[in-house]
């Protein structure tokens, strides 16, 4: 599959250094999330004041939203060392040795796609986790030995885009857990504005709304979009950005105004020609599109399903009117569609 520009995925190693030059470095900086940002203003005063490591947080929902963020605020308000790591990389219980043994502390441990980590290697932090201290065995048959190792107190932070895949017993040693949830498109023209000041740009009227409508309520997508319309100004020698520009160069890139791309449109045709608009299965869907079920699960469905275009039943996936009126199409007896 190609690269989609809106995808909350990362891109490359450049963008991502795009994305951190953008980054707010305090929690006072950060834009939306209100009522996770209280709370957590909340636990990081209290912990400061008792001169204590921030407990343990999982933070959860889509990719993008901004948990690898809210990680490196927590290490820069409880001015302490972030060390970043993933699960999928964590396939020994040696890798993770390694980490807990060179955390100083109060240090913050973050780590991404924590719902994939090896059974054996969650089962040797649950210790650590809960009496700061790991069991490490050397040696085998009749000379193995276990040697208790004693770690300074740390804060683990888990990012996932699966919390229903974290065992119980993971999720349960976690203090605070919070979810991120899409941002609204007010937000995101905040932190559109924001990244712009920071960029050195003008941005023209509802230039900054305009973007934001497409950015799929993630604020990732909402700076590649802002960088792909700086590009398109500064090809065309414009200074200001303006709302036209923003459309014109969006549409350029086949992204609609509700933030759909073409594998979006193709779905939703799809579902309505060949099945009427459902109830059909995923497999149905990604056989017709010729696309992974899990390409569709994990990138597309989950903002289609947020803004009513799809609906999940227990028969299968059914196209909403709202993705009908919005596509200009509807649906006849036979399954064939027609523009209204």
């Amino acid at each position: 599959m190609r690269e989609r520009i809106v995808t909350p995925e990362k891109f490359s190693e450049e963008e991502e250094q795009y994305i951190v030059s953008l980054r707010p470095k305090r929690l006072s900086e950060y834009i939306g999330q209100r009522k996770l940002v209280g709370k957590l203003s909340v636990s990081i005063e209290a912990c400061k004041k008792r001169g204590e490591a921030h407990e343990h947080m999982l933070l959860y929902g889509p990719p993008g939203l901004g948990k690898t963020t809210l990680a490196h605020i927590l290490s820069e308000e409880m001015g302490t060392r972030l060390i970043v790591t993933s699960g999928p990389s964590l396939q020994r219980t040696g890798d993770l040795m390694g980490i807990l043994t060179n955390l100083e502390e109060g240090d913050i441990l973050l780590i991404d796609e924590i719902h994939r980590l090896a059974p054996a290697v969650e089962e040797f932090i649950y210790p650590a986790m809960e009496d700061f201290k790991v069991d490490f065995v050397v040696d085998k048959g009749t000379f193995a030995r276990v040697i208790n190792v004693p770690l300074k107190k740390f804060t683990l932070v888990g990012a996932t885009t699966r919390a229903g895949l974290i065992s119980a017993p993971l999720r349960d040693r976690f203090g605070i857990t919070h979810h991120l949830d899409f941002y609204p498109a007010e937000e995101l023209a905040e932190i559109v504005k924001r990244s712009a000041i920071i960029l050195n740009l003008i941005l023209e009227g509802e230039a900054s709304i305009e973007i934001a409508r497409r950015s799929r309520g993630t604020p990732r997508i909402a700076n590649r979009l802002l960088r792909r319309v700086r590009d398109y100004s500064q090809v065309n020698n414009r200074s200001r950005i303006s709302r036209e520009a923003v459309k014109n160069s969006l549409e350029m890139e086949g992204i609609d105004s509700a933030g759909l791309d073409d594998l979006d449109r193709r779905l939703i045709t799809a579902m309505v020609d060949f099945y009427k608009g459902g109830p059909v299965g995923i497999e149905s869907i990604a056989a017709a599109l010729n696309e992974e079920c899990g390409t569709l699960e994990e990138m597309v469905e989950p903002y289609l399903l947020k803004i009513g275009f799809l609906k999940r039943t227990r028969q299968g996936r059914v196209v909403g009117e709202s993705a009908m009126r919005h596509l200009k199409i509807k649906r006849k007896s036979d399954g064939q569609q027609e523009l209204l």
